[in-house]
């Protein structure tokens, strides 16, 4: 009997630690709240020339800056094959991950399945795909094994992000020719989301990685409406809602706000982060690229001030907890002034609404990762 009872007890352990060795790393769900920065544009910046101060006025990596500063995650852009510039390509992606990595921030990873930005205005097709734009089904493929193929070649260098991105901005019908199509046709964009979301789900399992699927629109009231459709016509199997929130242009104040992120939660049961939102520390242009933030991204309550901008991180941080939301990412905040080429000017578009002075030191407002 001993002896049996011996056995049994040897087999018992060799399953609980076989079990413990082989099971998934529950890697996104080890983050109460995220508190992100976009640093696409880093790499960038810093090869025209550009360098980074901290809160004490000493010269440091912009991402040891966030990690410092109390920053968790990062998020990235990608495109698929951009011939007008060098960066947001999968080299490029690889390298900001690795950064980002270094400094044990967690990444969320934006496909726009393009080859320049995607957002509500444009769902433009990246040139490689444009012979299969009217053949759902070549195009589906495409973007399944892109996507894929992206995530199978970071997993090689233990590169894998915790979240990601199917699609940018995606209020309308992703890869679209130049005129957006309206109203959308489910069947295509269904199907084609859903094979993106299958290509993150296949990774997930054969690299033993928990990845979170999260869907993106601007602005709320579009959520309201978009992910309604979306699951009505069978797009389901996402875990994350992700939203971009500029003031200037959403129908929602900070007062009324919470209504929306309650309903998008309640209804659809996913966590919800905010993976977009800045705003402006000053009126002043830093350089020739003219900004996109002035006057009216103001909001009542809020300065124009690098306080203003630590205030109203807080404000919407405490809208996110009160209603459940899991995150709040910054776009851009090391996006400041260079020597670099946008495609619409020289400089940064971005600098009055970074969380660094135009001297590159960072502000008061960098206070808001160390907030509770």
């Amino acid at each position: 009997m001993r002896s049996a009872l011996f056995s049994l007890l040897i087999l018992s352990l060799f399953i609980s630690c076989k079990n413990e060795t082989t099971s998934t790393e529950p890697a996104e769900d080890l983050i109460p709240f995220y508190k992100g920065a976009d640093l696409s544009y880093v790499n960038e910046v810093q090869d025209c020339g550009a360098v980074y101060y901290n809160q004490d006025g000493m010269l440091e990596d912009p991402y040891e800056i966030f990690k410092n500063s109390g920053a968790n995650l990062i998020r990235l852009r990608l495109w698929h094959s951009p011939e007008w510039t060098d960066y947001s390509t999968y080299t490029d992606v690889e390298k900001s991950i690795q950064r980002a990595k270094s400094q044990n921030m967690k990444v969320l990873l934006d496909f726009h399945y393009s080859d320049t930005w995607a957002d509500p205005h444009k769902q433009k097709i990246p040139k490689a795909w444009e012979p299969h734009i009217n053949n759902k089904e070549v195009l589906g493929d495409s973007i399944y094994n892109y996507t894929y193929k992206v995530l199978s070649s970071l997993q090689k260098k233990n590169l894998l992000p915790e979240i990601v991105q199917v699609g940018n901005e995606i209020n309308a019908m992703i890869c679209q020719d130049d005129e957006l199509e309206w109203p959308i046709d489910w069947e295509r964009n269904s199907h084609l989301l859903n094979k993106g979301i299958q290509a993150v789900r296949d990774a997930s399992i054969n690299f033993n990685k928990n990845i979170g699927v999260m869907l993106h629109i601007a602005q709320p009231e579009n959520a309201l409406w978009w992910f309604k459709q979306a699951t009505e016509n069978n797009v389901n199997d996402f875990d994350w809602i992700g939203l971009s929130y500029y003031p200037k242009w959403s129908e929602y104040d900070l007062n009324n706000l919470p209504q929306a992120l309650d309903s998008l939660i309640m209804t659809y049961e996913k966590k919800l982060m905010i993976v977009e939102t800045a705003y402006p520390f000053t009126l002043e242009n830093n350089d020739a690229a003219g900004n996109i933030l002035g006057e009216d991204a103001l909001v009542d309550g809020y300065e124009m001030s690098p306080t203003g901008q630590l205030n109203y991180l807080r404000k919407l941080e405490e809208i996110l907890i009160s209603t459940n939301g899991d995150g709040l990412i910054y776009w851009e905040p090391a996006w400041v002034s260079s020597s670099c080429e946008t495609l619409w000017g020289v400089g940064s578009h971005w600098d009055n609404a970074t969380l660094f002075d135009h001297s590159n030191k960072a502000t008061v407002a960098m206070d808001y990762y160390n907030s509770n």
